[in-house]
């Protein structure tokens, strides 16, 4: 039993990260695919979930698409590792236990970035 509890805890904790790094590839590509179709806050609205939001700002060829995602990990840094997400590489000692990850595509710039913060960078 004492063997088996830190091993579960381990785990349940990659799952937690996995399940963060795949919400923020599904953002990151919606973000995409959201400047390309110019989708209007209405229809981001729509595709927003409970743990990724969807919001756009600015006007026509200066345009702001951005996600929100929950973060569920519990613990500081990526325990599994560095992440490469869209090309975006996260490094593992990112922390990850802030609250959210921050998705961003700018269109006067064409870059899209991923940041981490509780507040909106």
């Amino acid at each position: 039993m004492a063997i088996s509890i830190p091993i579960f805890t381990t785990q349940l904790e990659k799952s937690r990260e996995a399940t963060d790094a795949a919400n923020i590839r599904s953002a990151y590509a919606t973000v995409q695919a959201s400047a390309l179709m110019q989708d209007t806050q209405d229809e981001l609205t729509k595709i927003s979930t409970a743990d990724i939001t969807y919001t756009t700002s600015g006007t026509e060829g200066s345009l702001v698409y951005k996600a929100s995602v929950t973060m569920k990990q519990k613990n500081d840094k990526w325990q599994s590792g560095a992440q490469d997400i869209g090309g975006v590489s996260i490094a593992a000692d990112t922390t990850g236990t802030t609250t959210k990850a921050w998705v961003t595509y700018t269109q006067s710039t064409g870059k899209t970035t991923i940041t981490f913060g509780a507040t909106e960078p």
